[in-house]
């Protein structure tokens, strides 16, 4: 075990999917690394827990499908160091109307990228999927590359490989003080670490740890419904019935996605991509209206679309978002103190792409030269905000 004295490479504060793979890289590359959680593992309470999450590389953005081709390698590497399967390839369905702009965005983006994908008509799509019901003209676009991550399954491979790697995995031990300086000072609930430098990838807590170093990045967390909804003829929307993910660009105010059956037996997990802002220590509290109108939204995009569910969800779990205002990632370094490094606002869409976020911020923590270009993740977007912000 480390002595208190002992100066870590780096710390990275947050053990959620980001962190554990800014762990991972800087553990494979021989440094000397500290993985803070401030819950006892494994926990539900951030963003990165539960069964499921969809995995593509359909994006209305090219640097987006561009991190995606290592993160598919980076994924089927871990599965093979873990020596279980973390992903299962079941394809995606874009639905939209057949002018939508964003399905044109996305099928112009996997086309420059050279990515494996299909065009659907409303002809076509009712012959491939009889058992989704289309009733306004909808076209579909098929990312023939997408499927299902087993998040889960992931996180707990991930910490056993970073610990196989030398790193060192602490939970429990909430950080109530940082110090900047060479080296930074991380006091937590239980000792004090010094380290050449710090990431942090607190999620929903991110603002709380920056605040005191002067800093606030504007975030705003949300707190998902995560819903699953039982077939009435079991296996009927399953993965071993092949049917694909699913993504809803034009049907609601905002996207609606499904992954088959899977993790719940009989059970198909369709979700409202938007919630209600929330503080994270206050996540269970009551529902709210806007709570009840999104899971309303979903009851009637289940009824009308896929009439082989009940129209009711079976179980409702919770989940966070923690938005910046372009859905963008922030990826980059505290503006005054350059040995620490912040990973945040992942707004929904971070877990598939955390192998390369992890080696980005790895990267940062070491001051290597990026490989990716960071300015779609810059803090210094945002400097048209009020002062209040940043």
């Amino acid at each position: 075990m480390a002595a208190q004295t002992d100066l870590w490479d780096a710390i990275v504060i947050g053990a959620g999917v980001q962190g554990c793979f800014t762990a991972y890289h800087l553990a494979q590359n021989s440094k000397k690394v500290l993985l803070l959680e401030q819950f006892l593992l494994p926990h539900s309470r951030g963003s990165s827990h539960g069964q499921s999450r969809i995995i593509r590389k359909a994006y209305p953005e090219d640097f987006y499908t561009r991190m995606m081709d290592e993160c598919y390698r980076t994924w089927a590497q871990l599965e093979r160091e873990a020596g279980t399967q973390l992903h299962r390839q079941t394809e995606l369905l874009f639905l939209g109307m057949k002018q939508s702009p964003g399905l044109k965005t996305i099928q112009a983006t996997l086309s420059r990228q050279g990515i494996d994908h299909e065009c659907l008509s409303s002809v076509d799509l009712k012959q491939r999927f009889p058992n989704i019901r289309f009733t306004k003209g909808e076209v579909g676009l098929l990312d023939k590359t997408g499927g299902v991550l087993y998040a889960d399954k992931a996180l707990r491979a991930l910490q056993h490989v970073i610990r196989q790697l030398g790193g060192v995995v602490r939970d429990g031990e909430k950080v109530v003080e940082i110090r900047p300086g060479l080296p930074v000072t991380v006091k937590t609930t239980l000792k004090s670490y010094q380290a050449n430098s710090l990431v942090i990838t607190a999620g929903p807590w991110t603002n709380r740890i920056l605040r005191p170093l002067g800093i606030e990045l504007p975030l705003q967390t949300l707190r998902i419904n995560v819903c699953y909804w039982r077939e009435k003829v079991p296996g009927s929307y399953s993965v071993s019935q092949a049917f694909p993910c699913i993504l809803s660009l034009d049907l609601a105010p905002h996207h609606i996605y499904g992954l088959p059956a899977s993790e719940y037996p009989g059970l198909m997990k369709v979700c409202y991509h938007h919630g209600d802002s929330v503080d994270p220590e206050e996540r269970d509290c009551p529902k709210t209206f806007s709570d009840i109108q999104d899971v309303q939204i979903l009851c009637h995009f289940v009824k009308d679309y896929l009439p082989g569910l009940r129209p009711e969800p079976d179980i409702m779990e919770r989940c966070m978002y923690t938005n910046t205002p372009d859905e963008h990632f922030i990826l980059d370094r505290h503006p005054k103190y350059d040995n620490i490094v912040i990973g945040a606002g992942f707004s929904g869409h971070g877990f598939k792409l955390a192998p390369a976020v992890g080696k980005v911020l790895y990267e940062l923590s070491m001051k290597l030269p990026p490989s990716y270009d960071l300015a779609p993740f810059r803090i210094s977007r945002f400097s048209k905000l009020s002062k209040a912000h940043l």
